[in-house]
């Protein structure tokens, strides 16, 4: 490899070696992941926005589906595809 090709290859290995750190920093907390979804699940502003979603799609939840039994709904959406 040319001298060019080595610090591409170099500089390439180091920002992975960067981008692995971060994200190994922030998902790999566990408890740190429960508390935010725990947070965000309190979150009155959260529980509004939720509320708000489950009224928009009342309707659609009215249309039988959930005493379908699991196989057939995969039967219909592998229809679909």
């Amino acid at each position: 490899m040319s001298l060019a090709e080595q610090q591409w290859l170099l500089e390439r290995l180091t920002k992975q070696v960067q981008c692995q750190k971060q994200s190994r920093g922030k998902f790999s907390d566990l408890e740190a992941i429960k508390q935010q979804l725990e947070d965000m699940a309190n979150d009155p502003d959260i529980q509004r926005e939720i509320a708000e979603i489950n009224q928009e799609f009342a309707i659609a939840e009215m249309d039988g589906l959930e005493n379908v039994p699991d196989s057939s709904v995969y039967l219909c959406v592998s229809v679909v595809k």
